[in-house]
């Protein structure tokens, strides 16, 4: 029970069937039939490449249709008018309740345009460059740091050869520290 399967494995059934009369197809149908040199995987191939250049020219009509709503957004927000915005009754008393810092803080944000904007940004950012800026070291600490690179090239393999140096390093820097906190200072 069980040991073997329900239906006979080797056997495939077949199922044939015989007509009455006998099949005749049209000479028309029997030649293109066989002219026909299309598989079905070609087919499938050309179903492919029809379905792909649908989805491009989809894709091309939507990036289009994008391009122009962001070019017709940037145009609108650029000749934005920048005229003055009435001020609300609360605004006029709380400018009046407030100091005159916040009135001017208040015009000027109400005054600002894109093209201000972007000349601010300049020239923050030209300060910020200027910050960045660091003095040149000196003679002095430039050569302590050649002679400490020097030694531990010559003594790769015992670096605590080169504590000499590296006290004289210490003190240029530590000279250029306190020469710092004096400028500050002053």
């Amino acid at each position: 029970m069980g040991a073997e399967n329900s239906k006979p494995a080797g056997e495939v059934a077949q199922h044939v069937f015989s007509a009455d009369a006998p099949v005749r197809f049209s000479n028309q149908l029997v030649d293109s039939l066989q002219k026909n040199t299309h598989t079905d995987s070609a087919r499938q191939k050309q179903h492919e490449l029809e379905y792909q250049q649908r989805l491009t020219a989809e894709l091309e009509k939507l990036r289009d249709q994008e391009s122009q709503h962001l070019t017709e957004l940037s145009d609108a927000l650029s000749t934005e008018s920048h005229e003055p915005v009435e001020p609300t009754l609360t605004d006029k008393l709380s400018d009046v309740a407030f100091s005159s810092d916040r009135v001017g803080e208040k015009k000027r944000q109400n005054e600002m345009s894109r093209s201000s904007v972007t000349k601010e940004i300049e020239a923050l950012k030209k300060k910020l460059e200027d910050r960045k800026k660091i003095d040149q070291v000196s003679p002095q600490v430039g050569k302590a740091k050649d002679d400490v690179v020097a030694c531990l090239r010559m003594h790769d393999r015992r670096p605590l050869d080169c504590w000499k140096e590296v006290e004289t390093f210490k003190k240029e820097v530590g000279r250029l520290e306190k020469d710092f906190v004096e400028k500050t200072i002053r």
